[in-house]
């Protein structure tokens, strides 16, 4: 599962556009798997047309082959944003962590919370993997905010 989230910057409101997850079945191959994760990434950068995509470094898996295949699903977003010619940034877990909870070693309920209170969702936000995207939509916020490229 790939999570996804898209904010706005209304002046200093912050704003949900979209969140969600593009799923798919370890049934499935792994080239139709990243074929369906480009494809969606690639829609969603169609219709929302975002300046910047930002996108979490992997830091740690389970295991080898899970961080190779996250790798891959990395790569199929990383291409897709480029063809799109949106600017892409990358950060690490413990940066997005930092940047929405204020500790780098905040738990997923600590930054689901703060995601949440951000951006005013009443409602929980399903799965954790979109609210890690819009954790991270909100790091590359506030890392521009205070003007800092990367």
């Amino acid at each position: 599962m790939t999570g996804y989230g898209i904010i706005d910057v209304a002046g200093s409101r912050l704003l949900p556009v979209t969140y969600g997850h593009v799923r798919t079945s370890s049934a499935t191959g792994l080239p139709e798997r990243l074929l369906k994760i480009h494809e969606a990434i690639t829609s969603l950068l169609a219709e929302f047309r975002p300046d910047d995509v930002a996108v979490e470094n992997i830091f740690y898996a389970d295991n080898v082959k899970t961080a190779i295949v996250m790798g891959h699903a990395r790569g199929a977003i990383l291409v897709a944003a480029k063809t799109a010619g949106a600017d892409v940034y990358e950060y690490s877990p413990r940066e997005v962590k930092m940047s929405v909870v204020g500790n780098g070693a905040a738990s997923k309920s600590q930054v689901k919370f703060m995601v949440a209170r951000l951006l005013s969702i009443k409602e929980t936000i399903t799965p954790d993997d979109a609210s890690d995207a819009l954790a991270v939509a909100l790091c590359r916020w506030h890392r521009q905010k205070l003007n800092l490229r990367g």
